[in-house]
């Protein structure tokens, strides 16, 4: 018998978007494409916070329930479906569909696809429209391209978190050549760049955090970073040319971008994945003209990237800072994000009666 409707934690209002509740919801068709997954864990991201605060703009659905990080049990599959088995543990991330026909999709940029259906707060644009809801919830559907099997290795409250905010830093750093003899920057110290320092370190790359005091120094070291520079005036003047890539990780509109431009080596990228609300206004054009620096961004990965990285952890034992607590607790997850309190990730653990 098909599952027509999920569980979850829902806002229903940007303005109280700290007060969670359980709602009853129907859930996309289950298509011959499709695999739905029964949840058992769920990581909180930074884009949690952006979108339930109405921070990156209006909600496209009446209600949210958030969550794209996700590790589950396949409890069906369509018709089609051939990589996934009832039972199987897999993982789900911050995107579940994608047209499949355009230029982005037919080379293996899935995760740039213009109709591409976001983990939340969206709809399947490019089929029926029907809007699609997260992972503080029961079940979930998704497309069986954006399903990814978990090696046995992984816990699954480790594995989770990578699915978005693992996956956002581990494909800007292959894409730019990230491995041993490189030197790679890495801007702010939180659930995105906490990553970016693990999967730098076990690339094989050289790893330099910054950020605006010392107060995460020894976790930065811990984590595996060889040096930790606190952005106080002059930070830049020693560092001139020094890095093959730079990824920041901070949602901040204020960030010192001339100065960490300069430390860039020729023809080398600062990447954006930490996404102000504000964006950006304090960028002198003429820092980039002096080593050809770019200023670039980047959207999760593709589906061979999230398995190379999964690959990857489960080889070098890659494990996540995290917090797990009930999802009942989502509340205090989303207001330890706002107030930078949380180390460095938190994950959520069922705890849903699904609603009669």
């Amino acid at each position: 018998m098909t599952i027509t409707h999920a569980t979850g934690y829902a806002v229903t209002d940007p303005k109280d978007y700290l007060n969670f509740q359980l709602k009853k919801y129907e859930l996309e068709p289950l298509a011959d494409d499709r695999v739905t997954v029964a949840v058992e864990v769920c990581g909180v991201c930074g884009s949690d916070h952006h979108t339930l605060s109405g921070g990156w703009g209006p909600w496209v659905t009446d209600f949210i329930v958030s969550g794209h990080e996700v590790i589950g049990k396949v409890v069906e599959v369509g018709s089609k479906v051939t990589e996934f088995k009832v039972g199987q543990r897999v993982g789900v991330g911050a995107q579940v569909a994608s047209c499949m026909k355009c230029k982005a999709c037919l080379n293996d940029n899935e995760n740039y696809c213009k109709l591409k259906t976001d983990g939340y707060n969206t709809k399947w644009w490019a089929y029926d429209n029907h809007d699609h809801q997260g992972g503080y919830s029961t079940h979930l559907r998704a497309m069986e391209k954006f399903v990814f099997a978990i090696p046995e290795e992984l816990k699954s409250e480790d594995a989770a978190s990578m699915l978005c905010g693992g996956l956002t830093v581990y494909s800007p750093l292959v894409r730019n050549g990230t491995g041993p003899g490189k030197k790679v920057g890495v801007v702010g110290l939180g659930g995105l760049g906490h990553y970016a320092v693990l999967f730098g370190v076990a690339l094989g790359a050289e790893v330099t955090v910054f950020s605006r005091s010392d107060a995460k120094k020894a976790d930065a070291l811990a984590m595996g970073a060889k040096r930790f520079i606190a952005t106080t005036a002059g930070f830049e003047q020693d560092l001139e040319k020094e890095f093959d890539l730079i990824i920041v990780t901070a949602s901040s509109s204020k960030l010192p971008l001339d100065e960490l431009l300069s430390t860039l080596n020729i023809d080398k990228k600062l990447v954006f994945v930490g996404l102000p609300d504000e964006g950006l206004s304090n960028l002198t054009s003429q820092t980039l003209s002096s080593n050809g620096a770019a200023l670039a961004s980047s959207h999760l990965g593709n589906k061979g990237e999230a398995n190379d990285m999964l690959k990857l952890a489960a080889e070098k034992g890659v494990k996540p800072w995290i917090n797990v607590i009930p999802m009942k607790d989502a509340a205090k997850a989303i207001k330890a994000v706002e107030d930078s309190s949380v180390r460095y990730r938190t994950i959520l653990v069922q705890d849903i009666e699904p609603l009669p």
